[in-house]
């Protein structure tokens, strides 16, 4: 088995419930036709409006979803793709390996609590393959869950884009928040008081400024719908 990543861009003023419904009620049963399973919808809807001020947008067209789904073989992709391209404007994919740093099953069928920020990662040049492993799956894991409000934590490392459209990204992961979180950095970061959240950031940025190339990095808030 095998797990794939496709990011989906649309217009940023292209309603988010069309989105959704395209994706849940057409694209996700085609999907299972070709036989993809564990299959997840990340839209950016109406749920996560609050979080534009959090989203860092670079493409154009924007990522507006994720889908994500296993199959028994990659290279049988075809009809999952023609599944998801009336979607998007431009659809990009991604063979990936997932781990699962922070554990939380979301309810299949129904929109998951919060909100899913959805990371497309690259690597700070000059890095080592070995230290740019360490830094995010050891350092970086450890300051995220000691320093924010996070509930659930996929990473997926980018084995090979699968499309020729896309990033070269290294990584592209989601992280659950409470919906507050959005429009509130206190509940972002865990902590009631101004002097901690401020400890907190600087260390969060302290240790994304050492593994992270920033100038590329897109972060986009998503709804979860979990299809199983």
């Amino acid at each position: 088995m095998e797990k794939l990543v496709y990011l989906l861009t649309h217009e940023g003023d292209a309603p988010g419930p069309e989105l959704r419904a395209g994706l849940v009620e057409h694209a996700v049963p085609a999907l299972r036709a070709a036989s993809a399973s564990q299959i997840s919808v990340n839209v950016d809807d109406e749920h996560t409006a609050v979080g534009d001020a959090v989203a860092i947008r670079r493409s154009s067209p924007p990522i507006r979803a994720m889908v994500s789904f296993w199959l028994q073989n990659s290279d049988d992709r075809e009809g999952c793709e023609e599944a998801l391209a009336p979607h998007a404007r431009e659809l990009s994919g991604y063979l990936v390996v997932e781990s699962r740093p922070l554990v939380h099953e979301p309810p299949r069928g129904a929109r998951a609590p919060g909100a899913n920020l959805v990371t497309c990662i690259s690597r700070k040049p000059g890095l080592s393959d070995e230290e740019f492993i360490w830094r995010w799956n050891v350092e970086h894991r450890k300051v995220a869950v000691e320093t924010q409000s996070t509930f659930a934590y996929v990473r997926n490392a980018v084995v090979r884009r699968l499309t020729d459209a896309g990033g070269d990204w290294e990584g592209i992961v989601e992280e659950s928040f409470p919906i507050e979180a959005l429009s509130d950095p206190q509940v972002w970061y865990a902590c009631d008081d101004a002097e901690e959240y401020q400890r907190r950031l600087a260390r969060m940025m302290e240790s994304v400024t050492a593994f992270l190339d920033l100038s590329v990095l897109e972060s986009t808030p998503m709804s979860e719908y979990w299809q199983g």
